[in-house]
């Protein structure tokens, strides 16, 4: 996979080589109108679970990090995530680029590195 995927933050301008833009985020982002953020699709079911999200929050210092990647690892490959997963193996298998969007402040500490990481395995399995 030729990286057909960038990661934008939603407060940032759309960009015309965007191609596709899928937020990877659970709730919409504050402040932020749909028309703005210029989202095509919106995969609620591909972010950490509720749970998950709230532990990894309650600790700041980044102690809970490798443990939150593993976690959320596992997570992709549940039913509950793999719909998602496939969803966005087959938009990126469409061959335009693709642009996962998210609100975080630190994209490279979040759910989002792990997304693309597995998306790549993904993609070469299949």
């Amino acid at each position: 996979m030729d990286d057909p995927v960038r990661v934008r933050r939603v407060y940032d301008p759309p960009e015309d080589g965007d191609g596709t833009r899928v937020l990877v985020d659970r709730l919409w982002p504050r402040g932020v109108s749909k028309e703005r953020a210029a989202i095509d699709v919106w995969l609620k079911d591909i972010t950490p679970s509720d749970e998950l999200r709230s532990w990894y929050h309650q600790d700041r210092s980044g102690a809970r990090h490798d443990t939150f990647v593993d976690r959320y690892r596992t997570e992709l490959d549940d039913p509950a995530h793999t719909e998602a997963v496939d969803r966005l193996a087959g938009i990126v298998r469409e061959g335009s680029p693709v642009t996962l969007i998210t609100a975080v402040k630190d994209v490279a500490d979040s759910h989002v590195p792990v997304l693309v990481d597995h998306l790549q395995h993904v993609m070469k399995r299949t």
